[in-house]
């Protein structure tokens, strides 16, 4: 779900070499592309590494040439000295990943526990973890289009509906998802009535987004929790869905060279795209065969391949929505990871796709 997890090469277009030599080993981003979600004050060159948790440094090695710097030679101090051999072991052990990996995984791991846990405890638990994440998720995309564009979309009308949302897709399936998701488009316009009519259909256009993107994916999520086997469904789908992520990541990182949509994320990589789709299948055939009632492993294949594809666009979706405002994550909730919104990327887009078809190998219920 991160950009972090189709590889870890810089791309082009994101990065480019110092026009000067100076003390730095790490890469100088043109900060012309993007920009923190909150302003930070300057940083010197020598500090080095990324911009964004897509993005990570060059090797040091990268920035040798054939003819030294002045002053790399004899030890000095002028601006091609090179840095003292300490100095040079610590920036070849920096992170690829551009995030701090053992917060990502104390985060994840806890965060995965609670939602297996109430997933099979008591359904209506889970309904309500869906609901929170929902209204969270609302309240970071909103804010973030408040800051970095002046957006004015209205909280309450898309809080209330996307909980009405979620709720009547897990009473009433489709049908409930769709009556409410018109309902709440419709107390969107009305509520921004109460404000000067000064850009009011851009704002209620990114509000009626917000209503989709956010809480009428999530109800395919409850619509897979109304089933029979419904906890297995949903396990099966949060499983896929992060074994596909990590499956990426971890091709991406050791073997990943050319790049997916550099100028959307310059992280992701084919290679990391090849792991994903490979990982995601193979985990697909066990559940399937093994998890799901009438499933077998064939249909586990397709529902993989499908995953690994709506996650890895689930993932530059977003990316291209963080580009576009010029932040680097959506939120700072989640040590190790950014946002709630950072966590939805790809579990969002893929929840119809593992909803449907699920109905149409082994049936709705």
């Amino acid at each position: 779900m991160n950009d972090s997890s189709r590889g870890s090469s810089p791309g082009a277009g994101y990065w480019r070499a110092p026009e000067q030599p100076h003390v730095s080993a790490g890469p100088v981003y043109d900060g012309g592309e993007a920009a923190q979600t909150r302003p930070m004050p300057p940083v010197p060159d020598a500090a080095g590494g990324p911009q964004f948790r897509d993005e990570s440094p060059v090797p040091p090695e990268r920035h040798s040439s054939a003819t030294p710097p002045p002053g790399a030679a004899d030890g000095g101090s002028g601006p091609g000295a090179s840095a003292p051999p300490g100095g040079r072991r610590a920036a070849r052990t920096k992170k690829r990943a551009g995030r701090n990996l053992p917060a990502a995984i104390g985060v994840g791991v806890g965060l995965g526990a609670a939602v297996i846990a109430s997933l099979f405890v008591v359904k209506a638990v889970f309904v309500g973890v869906v609901v929170l994440a929902v209204i969270v998720g609302l309240w970071e995309l909103t804010s973030r289009l408040s800051e970095r564009k002046g957006i004015r979309v209205p909280l309450v009308p898309l809080a209330v509906g996307g909980t009405a949302m979620v709720i009547a897709g897990y009473l009433r399936d489709a049908e409930g998802a769709w009556v409410a998701m018109a309902l709440t488009a419709l107390a969107v316009l009305v509520w921004r009535m109460t404000q000067p009519p000064e850009n009011y259909l851009r704002d209620v256009t990114a509000g009626l987004f917000a209503a989709f993107y956010v809480p009428f994916l999530a109800t395919f999520v409850v619509m897979m929790l109304a089933a029979d086997d419904g906890p297995w469904r949903v396990f099966v789908f949060l499983l896929l869905t992060v074994v596909s992520d990590t499956g990426a990541y971890a091709v991406g990182w050791r073997f990943g060279r050319h790049k997916l949509a550099p100028r959307i994320s310059p992280g992701k990589t084919r290679e990391g795209l090849v792991g994903a789709v490979t990982f995601a299948m193979a985990a697909g055939a066990l559940s399937m065969q093994f998890l799901i009632d009438r499933g077998v492993w064939w249909q586990g294949l397709l529902l993989g391949l499908a995953v690994a594809a709506s996650a890895t666009l689930g993932d530059l979706g977003e990316s291209m929505i963080k580009r576009d405002l010029g932040i680097k994550d959506m939120g700072t909730l989640l040590p190790g990871h950014g946002g709630i919104m950072d966590r939805l990327d790809s579990l969002l887009p893929t929840a119809p796709v593992v909803w449907l078809l699920l109905v149409i190998f082994v049936g709705a219920v």
